[in-house]
């Protein structure tokens, strides 16, 4: 008979087996042992990612003559995504170019998967995931490339335009705000009302909005209105709270994150 189970920290995929422990501890111990034997084995049975380098430098290793490897992380809201982008990128292999996945997973960015691209010299893409804050300062700091997609064909485009040296883009996506929600109101007219906190940033009525929720984008839109008790406001600061509708999109839980963004124009080298 089918079973739900709960508290996974990721995505078990197709096929896999499950198995019983008689005490947490010890399925911690067994758990991370095979997590880690896994991750060795990806990477002994692609021996490339040792040489591999990142998309901004795949063009200069090309001009060189050598065989360019990139070395990329693949994280995916659900498996059907992270397939997908997997054997796009295989496809677009040639001669000259190889793809070395490091590593492959369903769900949101972690601190893991920042240290094991800084350790491989890899480019983490995101599918449908974002980091949050804390992951962004961190690939920052350890200088990590992070490449986050909604659609295959907007990330093959940046491989192909890197391929042939020509990968700058034209905008770049800043991150101007971020608020958790905390409560959830009903208010007549405009419907659920997210109760907020602003953990940074600033939030701005009208802004680009993306909604997450376990790191996972699940709609994208803009801000309705915005509140400071009963008051219509223009903005909202770090560390101050406000109401917050969006257009078109009722189903808001305690926990998630309205992420604000804009676009910003680029010169192209």
């Amino acid at each position: 008979a089918p079973v739900q189970v709960l508290g996974l920290s990721a995505v078990p995929g197709a096929g896999e087996e499950f198995r019983s422990a008689p005490d947490e501890r010890t399925a911690r111990t067994v758990a991370g042992a095979r997590e880690q034997r896994f991750r060795a084995m990806n990477q002994r049975g692609d021996a490339r990612v040792q040489r591999g380098v990142k998309l901004e430098d795949i063009f200069t290793q090309i001009q060189a003559g050598e065989i360019a490897t990139l070395n990329v992380i693949v994280k995916a809201d659900v498996h059907g995504s992270l397939e997908a982008v997997t054997e796009s990128l295989r496809k677009l292999e040639r001669d000259d170019v190889r793809a070395a996945f490091v590593h492959r997973g369903v769900g949101t960015i972690t601190e893991n998967d920042i240290s094991l691209a800084a350790a491989t010299n890899a480019t983490l893409i995101g599918f449908n995931v974002r980091p949050d804050r804390k992951i962004r300062e961190l690939a920052e700091k350890e200088g990590v490339e992070i490449r986050t997609y909604e659609v295959i064909y907007k990330l093959l485009e940046d491989i192909e335009k890197a391929m042939k040296g020509m990968l700058a883009p034209e905008f770049v996506e800043v991150v101007t705000g971020e608020a958790e929600v905390r409560e959830i109101f009903k208010a007549p007219k405009v419907g659920a009302v997210a109760g907020c906190s602003v953990v940074s940033g600033v939030i701005t009525r009208g802004s680009r909005v993306r909604f997450l929720r376990d790191g996972t984008i699940i709609w994208k839109g803009n801000i309705n209105t915005l509140r400071r008790f009963k008051d219509d406001v223009k903005e909202v600061r770090e560390g101050f709270e406000c109401g917050i509708s969006l257009t078109d999109f009722q189903d808001l839980k305690p926990g998630d994150v309205i992420e604000t963004y804009d676009l910003k124009e680029v010169e192209r080298v």
